[in-house]
């Protein structure tokens, strides 16, 4: 059993981002940043989820949590699937946004046995079982967008284990 945590953040509608992911399987935790300096949250959360993925040993049982609505909805309804028989168009026939992170994050799922998604609430005040890990992952991609808007260089900011 694998646990990820991932969150992603921008500035305003496009602008600097950055992603968090916390990751707890095989008795370890690992934390991973990084940005962009021209994205979307949308692309960020995605981003988030593709990197934890990756980061976790093939074969796994897999359960991500994620306050993205887009993410969640996507994977546990089957909305790729759809995208993919329609040759990457969404319901209103025009490109699906982010097509090159939906097929990395696919491909991603791909590598383990089960990934199981798990819908939390954001910037929540209460407690709750996933309270910790959810602020750790935004603690993680607010630094990383911070850091993107402060970086000169064009790119991305590259990703930095915590």
């Amino acid at each position: 059993m694998a646990h990820a945590y991932t969150d992603g953040a921008s500035m305003g509608s496009r602008g600097p981002g950055g992603y968090g992911v916390v990751v707890t399987w095989g008795g370890r935790t690992e934390e991973v940043s990084g940005g962009e300096r021209d994205t979307t949250n949308q692309r960020m959360e995605v981003t988030a989820a593709c990197v934890a993925l990756e980061m976790i040993d093939e074969g796994h049982v897999v359960t991500v949590y994620s306050d993205s609505s887009y993410l969640v909805n996507c994977m546990r309804r089957g909305w790729h699937e759809t995208w993919r028989d329609n040759g990457w168009l969404n319901n209103l026939g025009e490109p699906v946004a982010n097509r090159d992170l939906w097929e990395r994050l696919l491909g991603a799922v791909r590598r383990h046995r089960e990934v199981r998604w798990r819908k939390v609430k954001g910037h929540q005040k209460g407690g709750g079982p996933h309270k910790a890990g959810n602020d750790r992952a935004d603690e993680l991609a607010v630094f990383a967008k911070k850091e993107a808007g402060d970086d000169r260089r064009n790119g991305s900011v590259l990703p930095r284990r915590a």
